[in-house]
C-alpha cells in the first residue's frame, strides 16, 4: 500500500509539472465580487481541495461554475469577504495563489485532505450517541487522566455525536505517546460514550495526525450513518425551511443531476461538496448561485 501511495504521488507530481495549475484573480470582471479562476489537471478530490482553501479563509462563494469533465479542471468562483466586500488584501490574494497555484502541494487523493504529523498534541476522535451532559463527562474523564484540552469541536445530528479534540499531557505540555496510557484513554472515553446503553455504538480513536477539523468531522459523521433518521427526530421544522433536494438520473448522458435549493449560510458549498465526496461521487459540472438569501446548487 505504501508503494502504491508513493507511486500515485510521483505520478501526480509529474502531471503537475507537465500541466501546472493556473490561478487568475480578477477584481474588475464583476462589480460586487472578486472572481477567482482555477485551471489545472483533473484528479479526484480536487474540487474539495479548492473549496476547502476558500472556506478556511472565511470567503463567501456567491456564484460558481465548475467543470472537470475529462482530464482538465476549470472552475470560476465569485467570492466576497464576510461583509460582502471584494477581496483586496494582498496577503490573502497571495495566499490563494500559493495554495491553488503551481507551488501548491496537495495531499494524494487516496489520503485525507490536509493531514500532517504533529508532536505538539494528540488528536482524539469520538463518535457515539448524543445525550445531555456528554461533553461535560468527556471533559471530566480527560481532566482525571491529566490531559489538557487544547481545542475541541463537537457536532450533533439525529441523536448522534462526533467530536474532534486536541489534547496534551498536563505535565509535559506535549503529545501523549505512551501506548498504555493511550489505551486507557480510549477505553474510558468509549465507556462514557456508551453511557447506560452498553450495547450502543461508540468509537474512540487517538493519533498524532493533524487533520482538517471540519473535513474530518464530515467523514466521522458519515461513517457513523448520522443521515439515518430515527423515531425521535424532531419533525416540527417548517417544511418551507427544509432544503429541497432533487435527484434525476440522465441515462443518455450518464449523469445524475442533483439540485439543491436551501437557505444560504456560510460553508454551505463546502458541506455539500464534502458530502458528495464522502459518498464517492464525482462532480463533473456544477452551477452555484447564492447571491440572495437562498442558495441554488446544481451538480452533475
Amino acid at each position: 500500500m505504501s508503494y502504491s501511495h508513493d507511486s500515485d504521488d510521483e505520478y501526480e507530481k509529474l502531471i503537475r509539472r507537465m500541466n501546472p495549475p493556473r490561478v487568475v484573480i480578477d477584481n474588475e470582471a464583476c462589480k460586487n465580487a472578486t472572481v477567482i479562476r482555477v485551471d489545472s489537471a483533473n484528479k479526484h478530490g480536487i474540487l474539495l481541495e479548492v473549496v476547502q482553501v476558500l472556506t478556511d479563509l472565511n470567503l463567501i462563494v456567491t456564484k460558481a461554475y465548475i467543470s472537470s469533465d475529462g482530464c482538465w479542471f476549470m472552475d470560476v468562483f465569485n467570492v466576497t469577504d464576510e461583509d460582502g466586500n471584494k477581496i483586496t488584501d494582498e496577503g490573502i490574494l497571495d495566499y490563494i495563489r500559493k495554495c491553488l497555484g503551481p507551488e501548491a502541494c496537495f495531499a494524494s487523493s487516496m489520503r485525507s485532505v490536509g493531514v500532517k504529523q504533529s508532536m505538539d498534541h494528540t488528536a482524539i476522535e469520538l463518535t457515539g450517541s448524543d445525550r445531555p451532559g456528554l461533553l461535560s463527562e468527556v471533559s471530566a474523564v480527560l481532566t482525571h487522566l491529566k490531559c489538557n484540552v487544547v481545542s475541541a469541536e463537537v457536532w450533533t445530528h439525529n441523536t448522534r455525536a462526533a467530536a474532534l479534540m486536541q489534547v496534551t499531557d498536563e505535565e509535559t505540555g506535549g503529545a501523549i505517546s505512551d501506548p498504555e496510557r493511550l489505551s486507557v484513554i480510549k477505553e474510558l472515553l468509549c465507556n462514557v460514550l456508551k453511557g447506560s446503553n452498553k450495547s450502543g455504538l461508540a468509537k474512540t480513536e487517538v493519533s498524532q495526525d493533524v487533520t482538517h477539523t471540519e473535513r474530518r468531522l464530515h467523514q466521522m459523521m458519515f461513517a457513523d450513518r448520522d443521515y439515518e433518521r430515527t423515531g425521535t427526530d424532531d419533525d416540527s421544522l417548517d417544511e418551507k425551511q427544509r432544503p429541497n433536494v432533487n435527484v434525476v438520473n440522465c441515462y443518455d448522458k450518464d449523469y445524475s443531476v442533483v439540485t439543491i435549493t436551501s437557505k444560504d449560510r456560510p460553508k454551505l458549498l463546502f458541506d455539500t461538496v464534502c458530502t458528495l465526496t464522502d459518498m464517492q461521487y464525482v462532480v463533473f459540472h456544477a452551477n452555484i448561485d447564492a447571491e440572495g438569501p437562498e442558495a441554488y446548487q446544481v451538480f452533475f
